[in-house]
Protein backbone atom coordinates (compact mmCIF):
# COMPACT_ATOMS: atom_id res chain seq x y z
CA UNK A 1 0.00 0.00 0.00
CA UNK A 2 1.14 3.55 -0.68
CA UNK A 3 -0.29 7.04 -0.33
CA UNK A 4 -0.21 8.01 -4.00
CA UNK A 5 -3.89 8.06 -4.89
CA UNK A 6 -6.26 9.83 -7.23
CA UNK A 7 -8.45 12.52 -5.70
CA UNK A 8 -10.92 14.23 -8.01
CA UNK A 9 -9.22 12.62 -11.00
CA UNK A 10 -5.78 14.00 -10.10
CA UNK A 11 -2.93 11.92 -8.67
CA UNK A 12 -1.89 13.11 -5.21
CA UNK A 13 1.04 12.39 -2.93
CA UNK A 14 -0.85 12.17 0.35
CA UNK A 15 -2.80 15.47 0.30
CA UNK A 16 -0.61 17.29 -2.24
CA UNK A 17 -1.74 17.30 -5.90
CA UNK A 18 1.25 16.42 -8.05
CA UNK A 19 0.58 19.27 -10.54
CA UNK A 20 1.33 21.69 -7.69
CA UNK A 21 4.79 20.17 -7.19
CA UNK A 22 5.41 20.22 -10.93
CA UNK A 23 4.47 23.90 -11.10
CA UNK A 24 6.46 24.98 -8.04
CA UNK A 25 9.54 22.74 -8.34
CA UNK A 26 9.59 21.73 -11.99
CA UNK A 27 10.10 18.33 -13.56
CA UNK A 28 11.56 15.79 -13.50
CA UNK A 29 11.41 15.44 -9.71
CA UNK A 30 11.31 12.56 -7.24
CA UNK A 31 8.41 12.72 -4.81
CA UNK A 32 8.41 10.70 -1.58
CA UNK A 33 5.55 10.05 0.83
CA UNK A 34 6.43 10.14 4.52
CA UNK A 35 3.25 8.25 5.45
CA UNK A 36 4.17 5.42 3.08
CA UNK A 37 7.72 5.28 4.38
CA UNK A 38 6.58 5.10 7.99
CA UNK A 39 3.92 2.51 7.24
CA UNK A 40 6.38 0.23 5.45
CA UNK A 41 8.88 0.59 8.30
CA UNK A 42 6.19 -0.38 10.81
CA UNK A 43 4.91 -3.30 8.71
CA UNK A 44 8.39 -4.78 8.41
CA UNK A 45 9.08 -4.38 12.12
CA UNK A 46 5.71 -5.93 13.02
CA UNK A 47 6.50 -8.89 10.75
CA UNK A 48 9.42 -9.76 13.04
CA UNK A 49 7.33 -9.73 16.24
CA UNK A 50 8.03 -13.41 16.96
CA UNK A 51 11.79 -12.96 16.86
CA UNK A 52 13.00 -12.19 20.39
CA UNK A 53 16.33 -10.47 19.63
CA UNK A 54 16.65 -8.46 16.44
CA UNK A 55 18.22 -5.41 14.84
CA UNK A 56 16.93 -3.68 11.69
CA UNK A 57 19.38 -1.70 9.57
CA UNK A 58 18.01 0.10 6.50
CA UNK A 59 20.10 -0.50 3.39
CA UNK A 60 21.13 3.08 2.70
CA UNK A 61 22.34 2.34 -0.82
CA UNK A 62 18.74 2.16 -2.07
CA UNK A 63 17.84 5.67 -0.87
CA UNK A 64 20.43 7.76 1.00
CA UNK A 65 18.44 11.00 1.15
CA UNK A 66 18.91 12.60 4.56
CA UNK A 67 15.20 13.38 4.91
CA UNK A 68 14.29 9.76 4.23
CA UNK A 69 16.95 8.54 6.67
CA UNK A 70 15.77 10.92 9.39
CA UNK A 71 12.24 9.52 9.12
CA UNK A 72 13.59 5.97 9.48
CA UNK A 73 15.85 6.96 12.36
CA UNK A 74 12.72 8.19 14.16
CA UNK A 75 11.22 4.75 13.48
CA UNK A 76 14.11 3.15 15.35
CA UNK A 77 15.97 1.91 12.29
CA UNK A 78 19.72 1.64 12.06
CA UNK A 79 21.73 1.62 8.85
CA UNK A 80 23.45 -0.89 6.60
CA UNK A 81 26.21 1.07 4.83
CA UNK A 82 28.65 0.12 2.08
CA UNK A 83 30.95 3.16 2.00
CA UNK A 84 32.43 5.81 4.24
CA UNK A 85 30.10 8.35 2.67
CA UNK A 86 27.03 6.29 3.57
CA UNK A 87 28.37 5.90 7.11
CA UNK A 88 28.61 9.67 7.46
CA UNK A 89 25.10 10.06 6.02
CA UNK A 90 23.70 7.63 8.57
CA UNK A 91 25.27 9.59 11.41
CA UNK A 92 24.14 12.93 9.97
CA UNK A 93 20.55 11.65 9.85
CA UNK A 94 20.58 10.92 13.58
CA UNK A 95 21.18 7.17 13.52
CA UNK A 96 23.24 5.93 16.46
CA UNK A 97 26.78 4.68 15.69
CA UNK A 98 26.12 1.36 17.42
CA UNK A 99 23.15 0.80 15.08
CA UNK A 100 25.32 0.97 11.95
CA UNK A 101 26.50 -2.15 10.11
CA UNK A 102 29.34 -1.72 7.58
CA UNK A 103 28.92 -4.11 4.65
CA UNK A 104 30.50 -4.02 1.19
CA UNK A 105 33.09 -6.01 -0.68
CA UNK A 106 35.64 -3.24 -1.23
CA UNK A 107 36.15 -1.38 2.04
CA UNK A 108 39.38 0.60 2.10
CA UNK A 109 41.69 0.78 5.09
CA UNK A 110 40.62 4.41 5.53
CA UNK A 111 36.97 3.34 5.65
CA UNK A 112 37.71 0.59 8.17
CA UNK A 113 39.51 3.16 10.33
CA UNK A 114 36.58 5.56 9.97
CA UNK A 115 34.15 2.91 11.16
CA UNK A 116 36.30 2.27 14.22
CA UNK A 117 36.68 5.98 14.96
CA UNK A 118 32.91 6.49 14.71
CA UNK A 119 32.22 3.52 17.01
CA UNK A 120 29.93 1.59 14.66
CA UNK A 121 28.18 -1.54 15.84
CA UNK A 122 29.42 -4.16 13.38
CA UNK A 123 31.74 -4.82 10.46
CA UNK A 124 30.64 -7.47 7.94
CA UNK A 125 33.96 -8.96 6.81
CA UNK A 126 33.93 -10.05 3.16
CA UNK A 127 37.18 -12.03 2.98
CA UNK A 128 40.12 -13.00 5.18
CA UNK A 129 42.60 -10.24 4.20
CA UNK A 130 39.99 -7.62 5.03
CA UNK A 131 39.58 -9.16 8.48
CA UNK A 132 43.35 -9.19 9.00
CA UNK A 133 43.55 -5.52 7.99
CA UNK A 134 40.68 -4.59 10.32
CA UNK A 135 42.40 -6.41 13.20
CA UNK A 136 45.67 -4.56 12.55
CA UNK A 137 43.97 -1.17 12.41
CA UNK A 138 41.92 -1.85 15.55
CA UNK A 139 44.99 -3.10 17.45
CA UNK A 140 46.93 0.03 16.50
CA UNK A 141 44.08 2.12 17.90
CA UNK A 142 43.89 -0.07 21.03
CA UNK A 143 40.35 -1.01 20.07
CA UNK A 144 38.39 -4.19 19.38
CA UNK A 145 36.24 -4.37 16.25
CA UNK A 146 32.91 -6.25 16.50
CA UNK A 147 32.68 -8.32 13.32
CA UNK A 148 30.92 -11.13 11.52
CA UNK A 149 32.07 -13.13 8.50
CA UNK A 150 29.98 -12.90 5.36
CA UNK A 151 29.49 -16.28 3.72
CA UNK A 152 28.36 -17.12 0.22
CA UNK A 153 25.84 -19.98 0.54
CA UNK A 154 25.83 -20.70 -3.22
CA UNK A 155 22.07 -20.27 -3.54
CA UNK A 156 20.45 -18.93 -6.72
CA UNK A 157 18.13 -16.13 -5.60
CA UNK A 158 16.15 -16.33 -8.85
CA UNK A 159 16.53 -12.61 -9.46
CA UNK A 160 18.24 -10.54 -12.17
CA UNK A 161 21.86 -11.61 -12.71
CA UNK A 162 23.16 -8.12 -11.95
CA UNK A 163 21.58 -8.06 -8.47
CA UNK A 164 22.32 -11.65 -7.50
CA UNK A 165 24.86 -11.83 -4.66
CA UNK A 166 24.71 -15.35 -3.18
CA UNK A 167 25.92 -17.69 -5.93
CA UNK A 168 29.42 -19.18 -5.95
CA UNK A 169 30.46 -17.04 -8.93
CA UNK A 170 29.36 -13.76 -7.28
CA UNK A 171 31.99 -11.50 -5.72
CA UNK A 172 30.48 -11.36 -2.24
CA UNK A 173 31.49 -13.27 0.88
CA UNK A 174 33.53 -16.45 1.32
CA UNK A 175 32.46 -19.93 0.28
CA UNK A 176 30.44 -21.60 3.00
CA UNK A 177 32.68 -24.68 2.74
CA UNK A 178 35.81 -22.71 3.69
CA UNK A 179 34.07 -20.42 6.20
CA UNK A 180 34.86 -22.49 9.34
CA UNK A 181 38.62 -22.35 8.75
CA UNK A 182 38.60 -18.64 7.89
CA UNK A 183 36.38 -17.84 10.88
CA UNK A 184 38.74 -19.77 13.17
CA UNK A 185 41.81 -17.90 11.98
CA UNK A 186 40.11 -14.51 12.28
CA UNK A 187 38.73 -15.33 15.72
CA UNK A 188 42.29 -15.84 16.91
CA UNK A 189 43.41 -12.34 15.95
CA UNK A 190 43.75 -9.68 18.65
CA UNK A 191 41.70 -6.63 17.69
CA UNK A 192 38.72 -8.62 16.38
CA UNK A 193 35.62 -9.80 18.20
CA UNK A 194 34.26 -12.38 15.78
CA UNK A 195 30.68 -12.80 16.90
CA UNK A 196 28.79 -14.37 14.01
CA UNK A 197 27.92 -14.82 10.37
CA UNK A 198 26.33 -12.67 7.64
CA UNK A 199 24.77 -13.45 4.27
CA UNK A 200 22.81 -11.72 1.52
CA UNK A 201 21.81 -13.63 -1.60
CA UNK A 202 20.30 -10.93 -3.80
CA UNK A 203 17.80 -8.15 -4.31
CA UNK A 204 14.18 -8.09 -5.52
CA UNK A 205 13.49 -11.68 -4.44
CA UNK A 206 10.06 -12.93 -5.45
CA UNK A 207 10.13 -16.24 -3.59
CA UNK A 208 11.01 -17.23 -0.03
CA UNK A 209 12.40 -20.61 -1.09
CA UNK A 210 15.95 -19.41 -1.92
CA UNK A 211 16.10 -17.47 1.33
CA UNK A 212 14.97 -20.46 3.37
CA UNK A 213 17.54 -22.70 1.68
CA UNK A 214 20.29 -20.18 2.42
CA UNK A 215 19.20 -19.75 6.03
CA UNK A 216 19.17 -23.50 6.59
CA UNK A 217 22.76 -23.76 5.33
CA UNK A 218 23.82 -20.94 7.62
CA UNK A 219 22.04 -22.60 10.55
CA UNK A 220 24.19 -25.69 10.04
CA UNK A 221 27.28 -23.50 9.85
CA UNK A 222 26.37 -21.82 13.14
CA UNK A 223 26.08 -25.24 14.79
CA UNK A 224 29.44 -26.33 13.38
CA UNK A 225 31.16 -23.16 14.56
CA UNK A 226 29.78 -23.59 18.06
CA UNK A 227 30.88 -27.22 18.08
CA UNK A 228 34.37 -25.95 17.28
CA UNK A 229 34.26 -23.76 20.39
CA UNK A 230 33.30 -20.41 18.90
CA UNK A 231 30.77 -18.06 20.51
CA UNK A 232 28.13 -17.13 17.93
CA UNK A 233 25.81 -14.38 19.13
CA UNK A 234 24.77 -12.60 15.91
CA UNK A 235 23.62 -13.65 12.45
CA UNK A 236 22.96 -11.02 9.77
CA UNK A 237 20.35 -12.36 7.34
CA UNK A 238 20.67 -9.48 4.87
CA UNK A 239 17.70 -8.20 2.91
CA UNK A 240 16.38 -8.66 -0.60
CA UNK A 241 12.59 -8.89 -0.30
CA UNK A 242 10.97 -7.85 -3.57
CA UNK A 243 8.24 -5.28 -4.17
CA UNK A 244 5.47 -5.19 -6.80
CA UNK A 245 6.58 -3.22 -9.86
CA UNK A 246 3.95 -4.60 -12.23
CA UNK A 247 0.25 -4.50 -11.34
CA UNK A 248 0.12 -8.32 -11.19
CA UNK A 249 3.34 -8.83 -9.19
CA UNK A 250 2.83 -10.78 -5.96
CA UNK A 251 6.10 -10.93 -3.99
CA UNK A 252 6.22 -12.49 -0.50
CA UNK A 253 4.81 -10.27 2.22
CA UNK A 254 6.95 -9.15 5.15
CA UNK A 255 4.60 -11.16 7.38
CA UNK A 256 5.28 -14.36 5.41
CA UNK A 257 8.99 -13.62 5.49
CA UNK A 258 8.95 -13.01 9.25
CA UNK A 259 7.08 -16.25 9.89
CA UNK A 260 9.59 -18.22 7.80
CA UNK A 261 12.55 -16.64 9.59
CA UNK A 262 11.05 -17.32 13.01
CA UNK A 263 10.49 -20.97 12.09
CA UNK A 264 13.91 -21.61 10.55
CA UNK A 265 15.93 -19.81 13.24
CA UNK A 266 13.95 -20.76 16.37
CA UNK A 267 16.83 -22.81 17.84
CA UNK A 268 19.70 -20.54 16.87
CA UNK A 269 19.73 -18.43 20.09
CA UNK A 270 21.26 -15.37 18.40
CA UNK A 271 20.45 -11.75 17.70
CA UNK A 272 19.13 -11.68 14.14
CA UNK A 273 20.04 -8.70 12.00
CA UNK A 274 18.11 -7.53 8.95
CA UNK A 275 19.02 -5.17 6.10
CA UNK A 276 15.75 -4.23 4.34
CA UNK A 277 15.98 -1.61 1.61
CA UNK A 278 13.70 -1.78 -1.41
CA UNK A 279 10.83 -3.30 0.61
CA UNK A 280 10.86 -0.18 2.80
CA UNK A 281 11.53 2.54 0.23
CA UNK A 282 10.43 1.23 -3.19
CA UNK A 283 6.79 2.26 -3.19
CA UNK A 284 7.56 5.33 -1.10
CA UNK A 285 8.47 7.35 -4.18
CA UNK A 286 7.50 8.26 -7.73
CA UNK A 287 9.39 10.09 -10.46
CA UNK A 288 7.18 12.92 -11.72
CA UNK A 289 7.79 13.86 -15.34
CA UNK A 290 6.27 15.97 -18.14
CA UNK A 291 5.50 14.72 -21.62
CA UNK A 292 7.55 16.79 -24.07
CA UNK A 293 6.38 15.31 -27.36
CA UNK A 294 4.40 12.45 -28.82
CA UNK A 295 6.33 11.43 -31.91
CA UNK A 296 5.01 9.03 -34.57
CA UNK A 297 7.06 5.84 -34.90
CA UNK A 298 7.30 2.97 -37.37
CA UNK A 299 5.03 0.71 -35.30
CA UNK A 300 3.82 2.82 -32.36
CA UNK A 301 4.21 6.37 -31.12
CA UNK A 302 7.12 7.50 -28.98
CA UNK A 303 6.13 9.33 -25.79
CA UNK A 304 9.15 11.55 -25.09
CA UNK A 305 9.30 12.68 -21.45
CA UNK A 306 11.65 15.10 -19.71
CA UNK A 307 12.94 12.38 -17.35
CA UNK A 308 15.79 10.31 -18.74
CA UNK A 309 18.07 7.38 -18.04
CA UNK A 310 20.34 9.67 -16.04
CA UNK A 311 17.41 10.34 -13.66
CA UNK A 312 16.11 6.75 -13.43
CA UNK A 313 18.75 4.27 -14.55
CA UNK A 314 17.10 0.95 -13.68
CA UNK A 315 15.31 0.37 -17.03
CA UNK A 316 18.53 0.99 -18.97
CA UNK A 317 20.63 -1.13 -16.57
CA UNK A 318 18.31 -4.05 -15.90
CA UNK A 319 15.42 -3.70 -18.37
CA UNK A 320 13.49 -2.96 -15.18
CA UNK A 321 9.75 -2.31 -15.29
CA UNK A 322 8.23 0.83 -13.78
CA UNK A 323 4.52 1.43 -14.11
CA UNK A 324 3.81 4.65 -16.05
CA UNK A 325 0.54 6.44 -15.32
CA UNK A 326 -0.92 9.82 -16.17
CA UNK A 327 -1.39 12.32 -13.35
CA UNK A 328 -4.77 13.30 -14.82
CA UNK A 329 -5.92 10.26 -16.85
CA UNK A 330 -8.81 10.56 -19.28
CA UNK A 331 -9.63 6.86 -19.31
CA UNK A 332 -8.32 6.47 -22.86
CA UNK A 333 -5.36 4.22 -23.64
CA UNK A 334 -2.59 4.19 -26.23
CA UNK A 335 0.27 1.88 -27.16
CA UNK A 336 3.61 3.63 -27.17
CA UNK A 337 7.28 3.43 -26.30
CA UNK A 338 8.30 5.76 -23.47
CA UNK A 339 11.69 7.39 -23.97
CA UNK A 340 13.77 10.24 -22.60
CA UNK A 341 15.87 13.01 -24.14
CA UNK A 342 19.32 11.46 -23.59
CA UNK A 343 21.21 10.71 -26.79
CA UNK A 344 21.18 6.91 -26.32
CA UNK A 345 18.78 4.30 -27.67
CA UNK A 346 19.08 2.77 -24.20
CA UNK A 347 17.24 5.81 -22.83
CA UNK A 348 14.01 3.83 -23.06
CA UNK A 349 11.65 3.22 -20.14
CA UNK A 350 9.15 0.98 -21.95
CA UNK A 351 8.66 -0.49 -25.40
CA UNK A 352 5.26 -0.82 -27.10
CA UNK A 353 3.39 -0.66 -23.79
CA UNK A 354 -0.32 0.02 -23.30
CA UNK A 355 -0.43 3.21 -21.19
CA UNK A 356 -2.76 6.06 -20.33
CA UNK A 357 -3.23 8.26 -23.37
CA UNK A 358 -1.05 11.36 -23.01
CA UNK A 359 -0.14 14.39 -25.06
CA UNK A 360 2.56 17.06 -24.94
CA UNK A 361 2.33 19.03 -21.69
CA UNK A 362 0.69 16.25 -19.68
CA UNK A 363 2.19 15.05 -16.41
CA UNK A 364 2.87 11.40 -15.62
CA UNK A 365 4.76 9.36 -13.03
CA UNK A 366 6.99 6.35 -12.97
CA UNK A 367 5.81 4.42 -9.93
CA UNK A 368 7.86 2.43 -7.40
CA UNK A 369 10.82 4.78 -7.79
CA UNK A 370 11.70 5.31 -4.13
CA UNK A 371 14.51 2.74 -4.21
CA UNK A 372 17.50 2.81 -6.56
CA UNK A 373 16.14 5.93 -8.23
CA UNK A 374 17.66 9.28 -7.29
CA UNK A 375 20.65 7.58 -5.69
CA UNK A 376 21.73 6.18 -9.08
CA UNK A 377 21.17 9.44 -10.96
CA UNK A 378 23.94 11.13 -12.92
CA UNK A 379 24.50 14.27 -14.97
CA UNK A 380 25.07 12.46 -18.27
CA UNK A 381 24.53 14.74 -21.30
CA UNK A 382 25.26 17.63 -18.89
CA UNK A 383 21.75 17.36 -17.52
CA UNK A 384 20.84 18.71 -14.11
CA UNK A 385 20.87 16.36 -11.15
CA UNK A 386 17.26 15.53 -10.33
CA UNK A 387 15.72 17.07 -7.16
CA UNK A 388 13.81 15.23 -4.44
CA UNK A 389 10.71 16.23 -2.48
CA UNK A 390 9.27 14.76 0.73
CA UNK A 391 5.52 15.07 1.33
CA UNK A 392 3.96 15.01 4.78
CA UNK A 393 0.18 15.31 4.64
CA UNK A 394 -0.68 18.81 3.39
CA UNK A 395 2.92 20.05 3.34
CA UNK A 396 6.06 19.22 1.44
CA UNK A 397 9.71 20.21 1.35
CA UNK A 398 12.53 19.97 -1.15
CA UNK A 399 14.96 17.53 0.47
CA UNK A 400 17.52 17.57 -2.37
CA UNK A 401 18.00 20.51 -4.71
CA UNK A 402 18.11 20.35 -8.46
CA UNK A 403 21.82 20.77 -9.21
CA UNK A 404 22.21 22.57 -12.50
CA UNK A 405 24.84 21.83 -15.13
CA UNK A 406 26.43 25.21 -14.46
CA UNK A 407 26.98 24.37 -10.80
CA UNK A 408 28.70 21.14 -11.74
CA UNK A 409 30.77 22.89 -14.42
CA UNK A 410 31.95 25.42 -11.82
CA UNK A 411 33.84 22.60 -10.08
CA UNK A 412 35.88 21.90 -13.23
CA UNK A 413 39.13 23.57 -14.20
CA UNK A 414 40.85 24.31 -17.52
CA UNK A 415 44.64 24.28 -17.05
CA UNK A 416 46.33 27.55 -17.94
CA UNK A 417 48.74 25.65 -20.19
CA UNK A 418 45.93 24.94 -22.66
CA UNK A 419 46.07 27.95 -24.99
Amino acid sequence: MDYFEYQGGILHAEDIPLPRIAEEIGTPVYVYSRATLERHAQVFRDALKDIPRKHIAFAIKCNPNLGVLRVLARQGYGADVVSGGELERALASGMAPQDIVFSGVGKTRAELALGLDRGIGQFNIEHEPEGVALAEIALAKEMTAPAVLRVNPDVDAGTHAKISTGKAENKFGVGIDVAPDIFGRLAGLPGLQMRGIALHIGSQLTSLAPLEAAFERVGRLVADLRAAGHSITHVDLGGGLGVPYRPDDDPPSPADYGAMVARVTKDWDVTLMFEPGRVIAGNTGVLLTEVLWVKPGATHDFVIVDAAMNDLARPALYDAYHDFVAVEPTGEKMTASIVGPVCETGDTFARDRVIDKVKAGDLAVFRTAGAYGATMASTYNSRSLVPEVLVDGERYAVVADRIAAGTIMAAERVPDWID
